[in-house]
């Protein structure tokens, strides 16, 4: 994201009215709805492969490893992109880069139906992630130019509206999907259906999204250095997954501590080097809060990308569920989800981070229902509704959390800082995701052997104490969140 919105140019909207004020882009709906439907290839494409998974990974005779590498590789390829994405867009013109982005979200979205093995699949999710990286900045950037005002303020609910939806829905389609195994495409289906959803934003994104760039943005875009960031998210990655079947060798752990040097050393470097857009600014890492937050922010997301991969694997390969049926059951969370939204906003106005606190708390105390549950089944298969009640719950807690929390750690930031500040935390959101992939995942998975039960009880302690660490970490947050500097995590 940059920072530099208050320079920022729509080059549709030059025309002023009588009195000399800029006249809004005519279109702006219009090109708000071809924007949220390219954001929903991305929204929908997490939980839509977690349902697929136990499908996939039949099909393919993928091993643990494998399917941890289809969703961290997306997540990383995200991640690792993500920044610099948004400079090229504010450089290059965000139109340009939208409509570059989805289709080549389609070409991987092909390239992953098409896959004939796992590995094929992680490299084509892997770039999948790359291209969804492409479209998102270039979405939100374009939010803020083409909206002022109490209408920016409904878009981006509208955009917020629609991701918190967007979870239920893909869950429930990847089961839909599979289980339909239209023309015996079976899970193979979940990507083709991005296809005919891109071709329809492309042709309404040429005629209705505006042309805008950033005519302020100067200077080198650090290519060098998002390079190093990628290959540091990997390296740290990378040990973290296949480590366990190969019996956690030196080189995993020394490629582990080359990752985490790698993205040291790049902070340190750009601000030697003056770099005038940086990937990593190390003003930010000297506030305390903004710090705590970022971990708060890469431990939410670890907790729940990981817990939700197991969990979607000891329903449908260790319980019997059906795709649909465990689709179905996943409901719940978005259900609490759901409903709870607008006691958000009046909570957090009344009681500030203690509502972020009591979020993470509830959703540990979901997870512990969850886990407990599963524990105490003894039948083949696991009723649905001993779950509902702790899926529930941590969706409730999901949504106290993640709703003020980006607002109230860019109340920390300086405003010249906040675009920065902003990509730094939907980076951290995405490679959060795939750590606790890693590391829940094979928590989880080292104990297969002994039944996917206590697999699951087992890896299930690592995702609660992500939460309760994430409580903790949010005491070190401003009480009250000043100003309304937050736009929606990608």
């Amino acid at each position: 994201m940059s920072s530099r919105t208050s320079h920022t140019t729509n080059t549709t909207n030059v025309a002023a009215d009588d009195g000399g004020a800029p006249v809004p882009y005519p279109q702006r709906w219009a090109a708000a709805f071809v924007m949220i439907l390219a954001a929903l290839l991305d929204m929908i494409d997490g939980s839509i492969v977690n349902t697929a998974l136990p499908s996939i990974g039949k099909g393919l005779k993928a091993t643990p490893a494998d399917l941890q590498w289809t969703v961290s590789a997306y997540m990383l390829g995200f991640a690792a992109t993500l920044i610099i994405a948004g400079h090229l867009g504010d450089r290059y013109g965000r139109k340009k880069l939208f409509l570059l982005g989805v289709t080549a979200f389609a070409l991987t979205s092909l390239a992953s139906a098409l896959a004939t093995s796992a590995g094929v699949l992680v490299a084509s999710r892997g770039l999948q992630g790359v291209a969804a990286a492409v479209i998102m900045p270039q979405i939100l950037a374009s939010f803020r130019t083409m909206f002022d005002g109490e209408e920016r303020g409904k878009a981006f609910a509208l955009y917020g509206a629609i991701a918190g939806v967007s979870t239920a829905v893909g869950v429930l389609l990847g089961g839909v999907l599979t289980d339909w195994d239209l023309f015996g495409w079976g899970w193979r289906t979940i990507f083709v259906i991005n296809l005919p959803l891109a071709v329809l934003v492309l042709v309404l994104g040429a005629k209705w999204v505006p042309a805008s760039k950033d005519h302020a943005f100067s200077g080198r875009i650090d290519v060098l250095g998002n390079l190093v960031l990628a290959a540091g998210l990997v390296a740290i990655v990378l040990p973290l997954v296949q480590g366990r079947s190969n019996g956690w060798p030196l080189w995993g752990w020394s490629c582990l501590a080359a990752g985490v040097a790698a993205i040291v050393a790049l902070t340190v470097s750009e601000k030697r080097r003056g770099i005038e857009h940086p990937l990593l600014p190390t003003d930010l890492f000297h506030k305390p809060a903004f710090s705590a937050g970022l971990l708060v922010q890469l431990l939410f997301y670890g907790g729940m990308s990981g817990f939700f991969l197991v969990f979607t694997v000891w329903l449908q390969s260790g319980q019997g569920y059906t795709p649909t049926g465990a689709g179905l059951l996943m409901v719940a969370f978005s259900a609490g989800s759901i409903l709870s939204a607008p006691a958000v906003d009046p909570l957090v106005a009344k009681f500030g981070r203690g509502v972020l606190i009591l979020g993470a708390l509830v959703m540990a105390g979901g997870l512990f229902w969850v886990r407990h549950e599963a524990q105490d089944a003894a039948q083949v298969h696991t009723g649905a509704w001993p779950l509902v009640p702790g899926l529930f719950l941590a969706g409730v807690g999901l949504i106290f959390l993640i709703i003020p929390l980006v607002n109230t750690i860019l109340s920390t930031v300086p405003g010249e800082l906040a675009g920065g500040a902003s990509g730094i935390l939907s980076t951290a959101q995405q490679f959060g995701g795939a750590l606790g992939v890693a590391v829940i995942g094979n928590a989880f998975f080292s104990q297969a052997d002994k039944g996917l039960t206590d697999a699951i009880v087992h890896a299930g302690p690592w995702a609660i104490g992500a939460y309760l660490l994430c409580a903790a970490l949010c005491l070190a947050l401003p009480r009250r969140a000043v100003g309304n500097q937050a736009e929606p995590a990608l």
